[in-house]
């Protein structure tokens, strides 16, 4: 069985561009972002560039410059979950990472989809898309692998 190919578009808000378009992709300001990050800070850049090819990846620009990221890990019919997002500090407060999460929540290969992440800081940001906290933890498992 053949994976359907996803389309490749392009969101425009004011001076910002959404894409998820991985050529225009910036490695090294997502990767620089994520080295300073609490979840990603410890994993080596050759895996991060791993997940950012196995994954659908958004990102935002302001002209040419990559201002934030999104990526998300689905099987396009039943589950997806959303991981590594950031608007870069200087451009926060203007209401992108609301815009691009909006964007990415509603397209539609993503109807009916049931969403998972996992955030230590940004619970009310989540809050406003739908998200809620797990009540039924006892059902979920993870399974870490043995270095860590």
């Amino acid at each position: 069985m053949e994976t359907d190919r996803k389309p490749i578009f392009h969101l425009r808000k004011e001076n910002y561009l959404l894409t998820n378009d991985n050529s225009k992709l910036q490695e090294d300001v997502v990767l620089n972002y994520l080295k300073r990050s609490y979840w990603a800070a410890k994993t080596p850049p050759e895996v991060i560039i791993k997940s950012i090819k196995n994954s659908l990846c958004f990102s935002l620009f302001e002209g040419d410059k990559q201002i934030g990221f999104a990526r998300v890990i689905t099987d396009y019919a039943r589950f997806a979950y959303l991981a590594d997002v950031f608007i870069l500090e200087e451009w926060r407060g203007k209401g992108l990472s609301k815009w691009m999460l909006n964007e990415i929540l509603n397209l539609p290969d993503f109807k009916n989809i049931k969403w998972m992440l996992a955030t230590s800081d940004a619970h009310k940001l989540y809050a406003q898309f739908g998200f809620e906290m797990l009540m039924d933890c006892e059902k979920y498992m993870i399974r870490k692998p043995a270095d860590n």
